[in-house]
């Protein structure tokens, strides 16, 4: 399509404000990773005698750099609206998030959704056996709350037609808004986190025991991205902001953990069912522009995600000076020693 006089200067513009968001993004990024590690660094020898205060600042510092990066989104007119229950009740709880995923954008949505949520570091691993040691030997040693799962495995778009051909084959559910969830990785979380005994031995029997104020996994939290027109946002849109301001919906359903099943069957069949549901929720989306209302209630609720600009300013500027500062200490030790 050719572009005419008219559109020339928005587009001239458009270009000029995604070179300086690249270019902001990368000092961004200079600055504020460097700063992080070297941050780590020095605080070794608190973690040989405070382990617990360690893990606890560094999952603060972490919490910091993902605001970073909400922030880019944030300052791009990406907004996010939240749906269903209010997470916020259950965030010092050990939790899983069940999330679909479209794009990559699906993170970085996620990590500004979880900025007021007094959350810590979240991890997915794609390699299981990895994944089960490091739950063993990392996660609540680490006092970290909330794990981040994406159960499909990869993109809708790359998935689609590969889970509809296996759906259609063992006579299960035919998905178009996401695909069939896999429950390696599910079970594996359950079976290591699940606190089944009164002292509080967790699922399995195979992990390390249970810290004694520790009740375990808790809840798993069934959350549902949903894009207008069914256009998600990739990395780059989110880096460069060429694509007009959007509002990401978010939908969230909570259940407790005793109402999981554990065995394997049992618990990909309870997968498959959460993912039914969410193609009915998201096809409702598509054809309505909001989410259902919630069980027992007669309109569906939605509440704007904002983030303070103020904490904004406060964690760019400590990235930038402790940038500033860890540079200047480099270069003096660099011309004492050579």
């Amino acid at each position: 399509m050719a572009m005419t006089l008219e559109e020339a200067p928005w587009l001239g513009w458009l270009l000029v404000k995604a070179l300086m968001r690249f270019a902001f993004m990368v000092a961004n990024n200079l600055v504020a990773i460097p700063s992080y590690i070297c941050y780590v660094i020095i605080l070794q020898p608190l973690r040989v005698l405070d382990s617990k205060r360690f893990w606890y600042i560094e999952g603060i510092m972490y919490k910091w750099l993902l605001g970073m990066v909400a922030s880019w989104g944030w300052y791009a007119g990406y907004t996010v609206m939240e749906w269903g229950e209010d997470i916020k009740a259950v965030s010092k709880d050990e939790a899983v998030m069940l999330v679909n995923h479209q794009a990559t954008g699906d993170v970085c949505t996620l990590m500004m959704c979880l900025q007021d949520k007094g959350l810590g570091r979240s991890y997915r691993d794609q390699q299981l056996l990895l994944l089960k040691k490091h739950l063993e030997n990392n996660y609540r040693s680490r006092d970290r709350k909330w794990i981040v799962l994406f159960p499909e495995g990869g993109f809708l778009r790359k998935r689609r037609e590969t889970s509809q051909a296996f759906a259609k084959k063992n006579n299960l559910p035919f998905l178009t808004n996401v695909t069939l969830p896999r429950s390696g990785a599910t079970k594996i979380i359950l079976n290591a986190l699940v606190a089944q005994q009164k002292n509080g031995s967790p699922a399995g029997g195979d992990a390390k025991e249970l810290d004694s104020k520790s009740k375990g996994l808790q809840w798993i939290i069934d959350t549902t991205i949903a894009y207008p027109k069914a256009e998600p946002i990739d990395i780059q849109t989110w880096i460069l902001g060429y694509r007009k301001p959007t509002v990401t919906h978010v939908h969230y359903r909570i259940f407790p953990i005793k109402d999981v099943p554990l065995e394997t069957d049992d618990l990909t069949t309870w997968l498959y069912q959460r993912f039914v549901e969410k193609e009915d929720l998201l096809s409702h989306f598509y054809e309505t522009g909001a989410f259902p209302p919630s069980k027992g209630h007669k309109e569906a609720v939605s509440r704007e995600m904002t983030l303070s600009n103020m904490w904004i300013f406060l964690i760019q500027s400590f990235a930038f000076l402790s940038g500033y500062m860890w540079y200047n200490i480099i270069q003096y030790f660099y011309h004492c020693l050579f």
